[in-house]
């Protein structure tokens, strides 16, 4: 018998909460088969078996979050034989247990009544009894729509279906292979019924797991890191004249690299000049990197996950334009793994596509320092002497005095600013 444990998906996890067991008491098991679909600090995932052998039994539940090590089920062997001891103790009456007794299994909770078999819902197969290839947030949204889904197609790698497969089609009735209509969840505890006050009716949310952690590490970053801000104006003209003709140039379906990718790029360089900027103050003493790996903030459901451009110094624009929408996506499609989230160096934060102007950001620790991007706009300059208009984008860098201080941080940024301002460097 084999215990298998709450897994340690990401670097700073210390709990999961089991979203959705895609093996049922008694399916077989083989290595690398997706067994559960886990809630982490940075991004849901299914977690693939490393043992073999038939699902015994399920010792954590769907909602239920426990930390990482402890057992969540228990695989057995193929023909049972592993569970023929413990299912004869068990069928032994009570009694004083002997110094030449084997202990009894502890329990994990007690119960005033009868235990209801342990199982997870079955996962939907096809004609052949092969479980359909779906992705879990798939999964997840054809159970609230009430989808079946071996009536769909798959678009994704190897016909695996994907959330976009699962939003195009409509919602059917559902037959013997399809899921349960989905349960309606419960609204969060209150103390007591809604009370009507000045502000109207109070409600609570429960934050997700990745929100949690995201209050939390920023929390800390504002109580630990002693921010302070340097801000700059970048002229973009060059790089927006240089872009247009990118676009003009570019044959159907080839990737244009984005005022974003420029910024990652232009930091990356800039980062490989000034170690400090690229380090962290921990334990202290001053981390240093060989590596640059620019992290890059992107907009989830209720949330800011940051994916990582790793080697973002050696890699060219066009790269680094692909990279960063291939991880968009997967954040957006609920896909992102908890190793590309992970060994970022620096950050970039690009909220100018909303028109703001600039902003602070928060550094995400322990990072040394995070770059906040604006708007680029057209706006009225002075040039010899003359007004003109020059394409212009405010820049905030946040940094950590304990280990970036005020001259060197505003060099790095000045580094910044000149690769922008000339982007056939960003080429080099």
């Amino acid at each position: 018998m084999a215990d298998v444990v709450m897994p340690r998906l990401s670097d700073s996890m210390e709990e999961g909460t089991v979203l959705q067991w895609l093996k049922a008491v008694g399916d077989e098991v083989s290595v690398g088969d997706e067994l559960v679909e886990i809630e982490t600090d940075k991004a849901n995932m299914a977690y693939e078996s490393d043992v073999a052998g038939t699902l015994s039994e399920i010792l954590v539940q769907e909602g239920e979050t426990v930390a990482i090590g402890i057992p969540i089920a228990r695989v057995g062997d193929s023909d049972g034989s592993a569970r023929d001891g413990e299912k004869d103790a068990a069928s032994q009456p009570a009694g004083p247990v002997g110094a030449g007794d084997p202990p009894a299994p502890a329990v994990a909770k007690a119960s005033s009544g009868p235990v209801p078999p342990t199982a997870a819902p079955e996962a939907p197969a096809d004609g052949d009894g092969h479980r359909v290839k779906a992705s879990p947030l798939a999964r997840r949204i054809a159970k609230e729509r009430e989808l079946d889904l071996t009536k769909l197609q798959g678009s994704g790698p190897g016909g695996r279906i994907v959330k976009a497969d699962v939003e195009k089609a409509k919602a059917e009735p559902v037959g013997e292979k399809g899921f349960e209509p989905a349960a309606t969840p419960a609204p969060a505890a209150a103390a007591g019924p809604a009370v009507e006050t000045a502000k109207g009716e109070i409600s609570y949310e429960e934050p997700s797991k990745l929100q949690s952690t995201v209050a939390r590490r920023m929390a800390e970053s504002k109580a630990t890191a002693p921010h302070f801000y340097l801000r700059a104006s970048v002229d973009m003209s060059e790089a927006v004249s240089g872009r247009a003709k990118l676009k003009e140039l570019a044959s159907e379906g080839s990737v244009v690299p984005s005022f974003n990718d420029m910024v990652v790029k232009a930091c990356a360089l800039a980062l490989r000049e000034h170690p400090r900027a690229n380090g962290a103050y921990r334990d202290g003493r001053f981390e240093l990197y060989s590596r640059v790996n620019v992290g890059v903030a992107v907009a989830a459901k209720d949330a800011l996950v940051v994916p990582t451009v790793f080697d973002a110094d050696r890699k060219g624009l066009r790269q680094i334009a692909t990279e960063s929408r291939a991880l968009a996506a997967k954040v957006r499609e609920g896909q992102i793994t908890p190793p590309e989230l992970s060994g970022a160096t620096f950050t970039v934060s690009n909220l100018g596509m909303y028109g703001i102007d600039g902003f602070s950001a928060v550094i995400n620790p322990p990072q040394a320092a995070i770059l906040a991007v604006g708007a680029i706009e057209e706006r009225p300059v002075v040039r010899d002497g003359e007004i003109a208009t020059a394409h212009l984008m405010q820049v905030d860098l946040a940094c950590d005095h304990r280990i970036l201080y005020g001259a060197p941080a505003a060099e790095f940024l000045a580094r910044v600013r000149a690769l922008l301002e000339e982007p056939l460097s960003l080429a080099l």
